[in-house]
Order: structure tokens, then C-alpha cells, then sequence
């Protein structure tokens, strides 16, 4: 006897086992897991009264709401599809996705209506408007989330559900072309909540702070992970420092996601904000290489316990993890983090990675030859839509290529060095941006630190460096060079240094790189 695997059973269970546990907390607002489903079955319910079918996809725009998180369970339990977008895109970039994916349903907050709007008669497949909240704000034309909510008395018609069937469309960033619309299905999802369990388990105690954006990657899917424990969603409009830990002490948090860039600022918060936790907060990070840097003051500093993991949207999104062993303990705190900062071992349900040289055979375990990291298995996405091309050159050979190139260490564990694209060759010589960033962010005067690779007659092209300095700490270039070149070869350290107030990002915290090397001369020094 078979079931499909889907994260809508996590949604059964949790109906069943926690029906009276807390289930999000939303400011003020604070929902039982039977209250909570009690809402998503409405919205259920209008959605298929309003026209929503199997099949049909619907966007979300929105900042991390319990009507955001309402979304995962309310649109595919019906069979339709959610499009969780990026709610920070500009209007010609949601006209672009939400065109693509052909949403018959556009779902919006208050602060993202006014783009909405603009852009509302280029959309030609969109039936329904919906504003979250922020009605107000519109110029007319939109449905009213919460009142169609609350008058809604009809029940919903579940759909049949396979496993096969895409359960979200999550669009990347698009920094260097178009942005691809990744198919996760419901086995995707499903697998990736239970490999997350496995490697960092949960409980129906724990209370997660959703400090990472659901948009992203289904919030690394836990907006269901989480739920399937029974544990409690505190919602995060927008990441604060301040906010954070206030959160952390008020609603007893355990559990957050962040990537890097979010650890940097928690980690300089000032004293009188940034203060050790009376419990000790696990936190997973992903999204970019932390350097060991980072770890060591998230852990040593606050007191939290830092886990990495490594993947892709495209990977549902996790693939490895840095997976702690008995020998780890044993090493003082600067060499446990440095082992923390790779990306570690193979997650047990997600699939088979390895990483290949040019002629498609694994790299040595030795930490120094490069490959690309590729993958196949039960996480990987079922393509991009509408983009039979794009899906082709992904799985080239039968595997999905990351487009990451690592090392694999002699204990197994790979490490990436860069993505391919950000590798710097100097006179021949390859150069990793992010082990050059990792010793910049060694140096007490910097916040953060990214490297690219610039063009030069002699060489090819040189590492330059931009660097965020921390306030009252006072560094010069050749100060930072002569650092680097004490820990690394002197071909490494880089030629140029500029000190900006901060670096350009996506949304999801990674280092927009293009920007830099294209922008120099406007970034200044």
C-alpha cells in the first residue's frame, strides 16, 4: 500500500496530533494548528469558488506573514500551484514572472500593491487580484483577503494529489539572465523536509523564527518542516537585529535560518541589543559560503550552535550538510569552525553528489583540486518551466550541475571554493574569491568582505576586494594586503582594496558579484 509523498501529510498529521498546540504567532495574533488549518481550508475553499483549478498556478507577493504561510497548505491542497516571488523584485520584474508562469491568481501585501498596480494591464492570464491586507491602498479592482476569509462557509474539494505533481514554481535570481522557474514537486519537498529532520531534528518544543524569506526556496521548505513536528511559526515581516532578539528572548525562540549576511549583522549588533540567549538558538545557515569567521563569533560570541547546509532552489533545496562528528569536539574552536565552514556530507534521503573534473570523473579527495559539484536524486527539481532548454543543459550527462566549484577534503567533505563563474585566473593560477573573503573576514577591522576578479595586461586579471569596515577600527589597503599575504600566497591577496559602506545583495543575502566588477569605478574607493 502506497501513499504519495507530499508535505500535505505533514498538514494531516499536525490536524491530528497538535490540533491545540500553538501553531504561529504573527504579532499579536497567535493561532492554534486547528485554528490555523481552519484558515487555510477557507482560503481553499474562495480559492475554488473564485474559478482556481488543478493545475492552475497562483503568486504570492508577500513578506514573512501567517497569510504568506497560509499559501503552502491553502493553494496546493486544491492541486494548484504556488508561486512564492520575491517581494522586493521591481514591477518589470514581477510583470516578467508572473506572465511566465501564467498566474491566474495574484495574491499581494500592502507594501508591494502599488507594483502591483502599475503593471496590473500587462497581466494578461491574471483573473484575480487579491490584496492581503492594505485595500486601502489600491486603486480598485482588488478582492479583500480577510473578509472573503471570514464569510467563506462552503467546504473545499480536496484534490487527488501524485507526488509527481509540481506543488511550487520558485523563481531564481535572475543577477546574470532571465530568472528560471524551478518545478519542485510535492516527493521534492517532501523529501527535503524529512532529510532536514534527520540531519537537524525538531521537536513540537521548538519555536522557529522565520528570520529567512518564505519566497526563498519555500523558506528551505520550512514552511512545512516545521509544521511536521508540530512545532511553532513566529513570523518575521523584515529582518532587524533588534527585532531578532527581542523575538528570541520574548517568545523563547530555539530554531532560525540565515544566510551569512544575516549572521554578520546579528553578530555586530550593538552590546546593548546583541546579548547571549537563555537558551542556546540552533541556527541553520545556507545561501553562500559562511566564512569560519562568521561561525566562530555566531558561536562563540552568542552562544548559538551554527549548522550548515549546502544546495540549490533547484535541489528543493538542500543537498549536503556539515554534519558534526566525535573527533570535531576535540578541536579547539578556531579549527572546528573551519571545519563547520565546509559544506560537508551527502543528506541521507536527498541524493548522490559528487564533484567532477572536465572529463566527468570525481576529483581526487585531496582539498586542492577543483570540480564541479553536480547531483542526481529524489530532491532534485523535475525542470525549469516552460524552458525545455534551459532543463536540457542542467542535466547534461544525466546530472544536475550546480555551477559550484569545491574541493573534496581526505575525511569526504566538500568544500566550494567559488562559483565557476567568480573563479579568478591569474597568470594561470586559480584563485578562490571565497578563501581569499574568509581571511579578510579574520582581520578585526572588517564587517565583509567580497572578492572579484578584475582585468590586468599581465596577468589576466587580479583579485580586488571590497570591504565593509567596522566603525573606530582604522585599516589601510596595503594593511589588509600585508594580512592576506601572511596567511595565503602572495598571488592571492589582492592588488586593490575599496572600502564601501555596504555590499550589493539579492534578496536572499548572496553577494550580487556582477555589480562589482561591473560598477568599480562607481562604487569608488
Amino acid at each position: 500500500m502506497e501513499a504519495p509523498l507530499t508535505p500535505l501529510d505533514f498538514a494531516r498529521r499536525a490536524r491530528k496530533v497538535y490540533p491545540e498546540r500553538e501553531a504561529v504567532v504573527d504579532g499579536a495574533l497567535r493561532l492554534t494548528y486547528q485554528g490555523f488549518f481552519s484558515r487555510c481550508d477557507k482560503w481553499s475553499a474562495v480559492l475554488q469558488r473564485l474559478g482556481v483549478r488543478r493545475g492552475d498556478r497562483v503568486a504570492y507577493i508577500s513578506p514573512n506573514t501567517h497569510k504568506h504561510l497560509e499559501s503552502f497548505y491553502a493553494v496546493p491542497q486544491i492541486g494548484a500551484v504556488l508561486v512564492p516571488i520575491n517581494f522586493r523584485l521591481a514591477a518589470n520584474e514581477l510583470e516578467y514572472i508572473i506572465n511566465h508562469c501564467g498566474a491566474v491568481a495574484v495574491c499581494a501585501d500592502s507594501g508591494q500593491l502599488e507594483a502591483v498596480d502599475a503593471i496590473r494591464p500587462k497581466l494578461a492570464h491574471v483573473r484575480h487580484f487579491v490584496a492581503l491586507e492594505g485595500l486601502e491602498k489600491t486603486s480598485g479592482g482588488w478582492l479583500d483577503y480577510q473578509p472573503l476569509l471570514t464569510a467563506e462557509t462552503s467546504s473545499f474539494e480536496p484534490a487527488p494529489i501524485d507526488e509527481r505533481d509540481v506543488l511550487t514554481i520558485n523563481y531564481t535570481s535572475g543577477t546574470t539572465s532571465r530568472p528560471k522557474g524551478v518545478m519542485i514537486t510535492h516527493r521534492n519537498a517532501y523529501i527535503n523536509s524529512v532529510g532536514t529532520l534527520i540531519h537537524v531534528p525538531m521537536t513540537c518544543a521548538d519555536r522557529y523564527l522565520w528570520t529567512l524569506p518564505m519566497f526563498h526556496a519555500n523558506g528551505w521548505t520550512f514552511t512545512w518542516t516545521v509544521t511536521a513536528v508540530g512545532a511553532a511559526h513566529i513570523c518575521l515581516r523584515k529582518v532587524d537585529p533588534a527585532r531578532i532578539f527581542d523575538l528570541i528572548h520574548s517568545e523563547s525562540i530555539t530554531m532560525l535560518c540565515a544566510a551569512p549576511a544575516v549572521l554578520i549583522a546579528l553578530a555586530n549588533a550593538p552590546v546593548n541589543v546583541r546579548q547571549r540567549s537563555q537558551t542556546k538558538v540552533r541556527v541553520v545557515t545556507a545561501g553562500a559560503p559562511p566564512a569560519a569567521a562568521t561561525i566562530q563569533r555566531v558561536e562563540d560570541e552568542l552562544g548559538w550552535h551554527l549548522i550548515q547546509v549546502y544546495g540549490l532552489t533547484e535541489t528543493s533545496p538542500f543537498i549536503t550538510v556539515c554534519e558534526s562528528r566525535p573527533a570535531h569536539e576535540q578541536m579547539s574552536s578556531e579549527e572546528r569552525c573551519r571545519i563547520k565552514a565546509r559544506q560537508g556530507v551527502e543528506l541521507i534521503p536527498s541524493g548522490e553528489v559528487r564533484v567532477i573534473g572536465e572529463s566527468g570523473q570525481e576529483v581526487p579527495c585531496d582539498g586542492r583540486t577543483l570540480g564541479e559539484i553536480v547531483v542526481r536524486g529524489n530532491a532534485v527539481m523535475q525542470g525549469y518551466y516552460n524552458d525545455p532548454e534551459a532543463t536540457d543543459a542542467a542535466f547534461a550527462g544525466g546530472w544536475f550541475h550546480s555551477g559550484d566549484a569545491a574541493v573534496v577534503h581526505p575525511d569526504g567533505y566538500v568544500e566550494i571554493r567559488d562559483r565557476f563563474k567568480d573563479v579568478i585566473i591569474s597568470g594561470g593560477e586559480n584563485i578562490s574569491s571565497v578563501e581569499v573573503e574568509g581571511v579578510l573576514l579574520e582581520h578585526p577591522a572588517v564587517v565583509e568582505a567580497a572578492v572579484v576578479g578584475v582585468p590586468d595586461a599581465t596577468w589576466g586579471e587580479v583579485p580586488h576586494a571590497f570591504v565593509v569596515l567596522r566603525p573606530g577600527i582604522p585599516v589601510t589597503e596595503q594593511e589588509l594586503r600585508d594580512f592576506v599575504r601572511s596567511r595565503l600566497a602572495h598571488f592571492k591577496a589582492p592588488r586593490d582594496v575599496s572600502f564601501v559602506p555596504e555590499l550589493p545583495r539579492t534578496a536572499t543575502g548572496k553577494t550580487q558579484k556582477y555589480v562589482l566588477r561591473g560598477g568599480r569605478s562607481a562604487i569608488g574607493r
